[in-house]
């Protein structure tokens, strides 16, 4: 006995009324959307807004274009100038003009004027005979300037017989002269910054004589010198360590 046969729910009735309900729901579903659709307004399109962003991003792409074009114009430039200030040949320097002869001015030699070298002074003992050369000698004492010759004869200069003020710049000057020469020496006061005594002798020469104190800078002090032939008329003159004139005593 051959059993009935089983609809299958897949294929059968059942899945054909199942299907038609599906198909009859969907409809139903696209009508309400349809309707809602058409209820819906749209919001109107923002003609003007774009149409500004269009004009601005146009112009902007100009700019871009334009600075582009200039930077590279720039650039060409540059390159034509360097190309033709390399290829420029350099020129030879001038050469310098000698000017005639005469045009050539003499030099004059500016005149100088001559400061008097500063003297060492020398500082002796009181009574300490000095050998001042060709037979002479020289000492101090607290009285003043003594000295002898190649005779022997002995001789003094008072500085406290009240015939030499020692608070104003002074020289006195003595000599004994001979045909081979002369003598000079005296005293200097008035000072102690005392830097030269010269002998102004002929046709303008000059000499230094060598300087004597006693210790203690007195404030005083001698001199002495040998000069030439026809000295004993020569000028005395004292300068400071400076150079300055501080006492003359004519020829």
């Amino acid at each position: 006995m051959t059993p009935a046969s089983t609809p299958d729910p897949e294929t059968g009735p059942a899945a054909d009324a199942t299907n038609v309900d599906a198909e009859a729901e969907v409809d139903r579903i696209r009508e309400a959307f349809a309707r809602e659709a058409h209820d819906v307004t749209p919001s109107p399109v923002p003609l003007a807004a774009l149409m500004r962003e269009g004009r601005k991003a146009r112009r902007r792409r100009r700019t871009a274009t334009f600075s582009a074009l200039t930077v590279l114009g720039a650039a060409t430039a540059a390159a034509a100038v360097v190309g033709v200030t390399s290829a420029r040949p350099s020129l030879p320097a001038p050469a310098p003009i000698a000017a005639p002869p005469s045009a050539v001015v003499p030099r004059i030699p500016t005149p100088t004027s001559a400061k008097p070298t500063p003297t060492p002074v020398r500082v002796v003992a009181s009574g300490q005979r000095v050998d001042a050369g060709k037979g002479w000698k020289v000492w101090l004492t607290e009285e003043g300037k003594h000295w002898t010759g190649p005779d022997g004869y002995e001789n003094s200069r008072s500085v406290t017989d009240g015939n030499v003020d020692t608070a104003v710049p002074g020289v006195t000057h003595q000599s004994q002269s001979s045909p081979a020469g002369g003598f000079h020496s005296g005293l200097y006061y008035g000072t102690r910054a005392v830097g030269r005594v010269e002998l102004k002798g002929p046709g303008g020469t000059r000499t230094a004589a060598t300087l004597l104190e006693l210790p203690g800078r007195p404030g005083w002090g001698v001199w002495y010198a040998h000069a030439g032939p026809g000295a004993g008329e020569a000028g005395l003159a004292m300068y400071d360590r400076a150079g300055k004139l501080l006492a003359e005593l004519p020829g």
